[in-house]
């Protein structure tokens, strides 16, 4: 089951959210200790996440969430264990349970691709042909944090096994993030408070990411299939670069939109995740490209592999490399993704001792357009899992194609000129220039300022809502990108 799908809107969520606010009413009659429900125990209303959360993911794949129970179950025992015991006691029990997380990790995700690998260089390796749990990557290393968290003392240990189910298998984030970082929610799975406000902005956000995902990426990635999925000797140099700037775009609203969806869904429920997504394609560095992309993962790799492998300090060229190795293979079991991963780190490492130094005296669209250039040839890389396919793409690219140009180029950019322009505008941080405005146009907090903001808010939802219910219908292309990792 995906967001993006008519029986989630209007079957799952209204069942989950009729049966929350049961919940909800039970919490505060019968657990509130002062009856009006500002801090209340979340007893009954996690018990309904939790079967939501699970219905949600056997709804695809009812087998492995036998795994995700067994995972659960086993980071359980683990942080009670760091909890319980001191020193060297509590190091090996950490060292225990990260092991077994990446074991798991490691065995569906991973082993066909090593055994693949051994044959490849001459050591025959049968392939077990294990299919990969949706999500895997996402609850592991949610797992992996709250682990490190509790053996930090960074967050207090989950001692109620259902309530760190809850975390680990909590729907809105479940199957492609963000990461969720357990000392974040930590507080709010025991205690938390929604108000109206929280459901307007949760809706709101929530009816963003769909239109991101629906108006947006789902037609952009009819553009990029077109050029980049088929038979690439029949492609003009324009059609790789309209293919590749379609996916480009595509990947952006693709996962931006889902986790516009989760933190929307979040906050109507109470959690307040972190931001996954600031705007990435007005970067003017790669380095920061990724500060903007993808937060959640990065943050991960900098709090729990960077900084405790000595960061900044010392080893640098190492453990950025080793960072950007990591994060290549968690992205997918493919050369192609340890490549791409390669790539951002030895760009990353170069700008640390060039382009950084001198970014303050070198105009701003030179270095738009370089970061531009590199993170667009980046996602060829991630798209392409055959080496002989790439090669043609970029050779393509740099003009090794039959054609400068051609027709079908030619039709993808005029048939979508609103497609494009709508696109690139919404890559601009526009919300917060339209934000600016409007407090200038009306300053403080007034009346009338809260009603234009709510008029707005309900014109918008509307019109996003209609607009892709309308594009869902007899939607062939709807599955969200980030879901195979």
């Amino acid at each position: 089951m995906v967001f993006s799908d008519l029986f989630f809107i209007f079957a799952f969520l209204p069942a989950f959210f009729i049966t929350y606010m049961v919940a909800y009413w039970v919490d505060r009659r019968f657990f509130s200790p002062d009856g009006r429900g500002l801090r209340m125990n979340t007893t009954v209303r996690n018990a309904v996440l939790v079967v939501f959360s699970l219905i949600f993911y056997a709804w695809g794949e009812p087998v492995y969430v036998f795994l995700m129970l067994l995972s659960s179950l086993m980071n359980y025992c683990a942080g009670l264990a760091i909890e319980r015991y001191d020193n060297q006691q509590r190091r090996t029990a950490l060292t225990i349970g990260i092991v077994l997380n990446l074991l798991v990790l490691g065995t569906f995700k991973y082993a066909g691709f090593f055994a693949d690998t051994l044959t490849a260089i001459g050591l025959p390796v049968a392939n077990p042909k294990i299919s990969l749990p949706i999500g895997i990557s996402f609850y592991t290393f949610q797992s992996i944090s709250y682990l490190i968290d509790v053996y930090r003392h960074e967050a207090p240990v989950q001692r109620r096994y259902h309530d760190l189910l809850l975390y680990i298998s909590m729907f809105p984030q479940l199957i492609a993030g963000p990461i969720v970082r357990y000392d974040i929610v930590a507080m709010e799975i025991h205690s938390r408070r929604v108000t109206q406000y929280d459901y307007v902005v949760g809706s709101y956000r929530f009816l963003i990411g769909l239109g991101k995902k629906v108006i947006l990426a789902n037609q952009l990635s009819e553009i990029s299939t077109q050029f980049l999925g088929g038979n690439l000797a029949n492609v003009s140099t324009t059609g790789a670069w309209v293919g590749i700037c379609a996916y480009t775009l595509q990947i952006f609203f693709d996962f931006s939109g889902y986790s516009d969806m989760a933190i929307g869904l979040g906050r109507c429920l109470g959690f307040h995740f972190a931001e996954n997504f600031r705007h990435p394609y007005i970067s003017k560095t790669i380095t920061e490209f990724w500060r903007r992309w993808h937060i959640s993962l990065g943050s991960f790799f900098r709090d729990y592999v960077y900084i405790p492998m000595g960061g900044n300090r010392r080893h640098q060229p190492l453990n950025i490399l080793v960072v950007w190795f990591l994060t290549g293979m968690w992205h997918g079991a493919s050369w192609n993704f340890i490549l791409w991963g390669v790539y951002f780190g030895i760009i990353v490492m170069i700008e640390k001792y060039t382009v950084l130094r001198i970014a303050d005296k070198v105009p701003r669209p030179f270095l738009h357009l370089y970061t531009i250039l590199l993170f667009v040839m980046g996602w060829g890389i991630f798209y392409f899992d055959d080496f002989t396919r790439m090669q043609q793409f970029f050779a393509i690219c740099f003009g090794g194609g039959k054609t400068l140009s051609d027709f079908t180029a030619e039709t993808a950019l005029m048939n979508n000129f609103w497609l494009w322009v709508v696109a690139l505008v919404f890559c601009l941080p526009v919300y917060d220039g339209v934000t600016r405005m409007f407090d200038r146009l009306m300053p403080g907090e007034t009346v009338a300022k809260h009603n234009v903001s709510l008029a707005v808010r309900i014109v918008m939802s509307v019109v996003l809502l209609t607009t892709s219910v309308a594009l869902l219908v007899g939607a062939t292309n709807n599955a969200f990108i980030y879901t195979r990792f």
